[in-house]
């Protein structure tokens, strides 16, 4: 097994665009031909659009686009950029007046970093989709829906860390699966290979890393609102040839990834998500794919802290002194 780019893996494109200022953005995975894709979501406050198309029973075969980004339920506008951006294109479902996108959205919390007014809109998903489709630009860190991205918010926003979007990718045989993660926690993030912790909730001095789950069980109060939206969205990518139903059971088995690496994790707070999408033919065991995705996933949300630079005040995992 080797190690390969996340672009490297089937013909899906990936484009980014962010508003440094206002510390928020997107990344969309764009299919001329179509992708089939599955979804799994286990956080307990979602902000989505068109999630129930990715279900086994519903009609649609295929997508066109999975759009991740910031702005929580204010940022589902730029789903709309991104269709217009296919349609100007003859991408879509054939309705005869003209041809429909599918489109697929979710987004992360990130109006508590920057300006909590300007967020994702039609705009910025019609730019990404056309980096997508013209000049795909992935790149991990600051960028994309990672672009205001933070952890370890239990204590409030001035304990917390910069972190934002990652990937890896793996090839095994004709295999290929890879995953980019935009990691928005509200717990701690922990290194999958060694268990050590490497982002997350931080002390009142910030020179040491406070424990999340233990702060939760000195205080036992019922909390209404913990900044819901607090969101890790994932995407796996795979060459090989799955239907709709096996690519929600791999994109179930990757939650498992992110079981490993963030705690606590999957709670009211989060809208955790993630999608998995086959674009290619290669022959392959679904639970093999699922096990895999789980591992993608893992390194997927290491990388997006070693990759973040600290910014707007809060400080990212390679400045760290401790």
């Amino acid at each position: 097994m080797k190690e390969i780019p996340v672009q490297e893996i089937c013909p899906v494109r990936i484009g980014q665009t962010e508003n440094k200022e206002a510390a928020t953005g997107c990344t969309v995975f764009v299919s001329r031909e179509g992708m089939i894709a599955g979804l799994d979501v286990r956080g307990g406050g979602p902000a989505s659009r068109e999630s129930e198309l990715l279900k086994p029973l519903a009609a649609a075969h295929q997508i066109h686009a999975i759009v991740l980004a910031g702005g929580s339920a204010f940022g589902l506008g730029a789903a709309g950029g991104v269709m217009r951006y296919l349609e100007e294109r003859g991408v879509g479902y054939d309705v005869g007046v003209t041809k429909v996108p599918l489109v697929v959205q979710s987004d992360l919390f990130d109006l508590t970093v920057g300006d909590p007014f300007t967020r994702p809109d039609e705009a910025m998903g019609y730019e990404a989709a056309r980096l997508a489709w013209e000049a795909p630009n992935y790149r991990d860190g600051n960028f994309g829906a990672g672009c205001g991205a933070t952890v370890g918010k239990l204590a409030g926003m001035e304990t917390c860390m910069k972190t934002g979007i990652g990937s890896f990718a793996v090839q095994l045989g004709e295999l290929k699966i890879g995953a980019v993660a935009a990691l928005n926690a509200l717990g701690d993030v922990f290194d999958w290979k060694t268990g050590r912790q490497i982002a997350g909730l931080l002390t009142a001095d910030r020179k040491a890393f406070a424990d999340t789950a233990a702060l939760m069980r000195q205080n036992t109060e019922i909390v209404e609102n913990r900044f819901t939206g607090n969101t890790t969205l994932g995407v796996v990518l795979t060459n090989a040839a799955f239907t709709k139903a096996q690519l929600c059971k791999i994109a179930s088995m990757a939650q498992d990834g992110l079981a490993r690496s963030v705690r606590p994790v999957h709670t009211s707070a989060d809208g955790d998500s993630i999608y998995a999408v086959s674009a290619g033919t290669v022959q392959a065991d679904t639970d093999l794919a699922g096990v895999l995705a789980a591992e993608v996933i893992s390194e997927a949300i290491s990388r997006a802290v070693r990759a973040a630079e600290s910014a707007y005040g809060f400080p990212a995992a390679a400045d760290l002194t401790f």
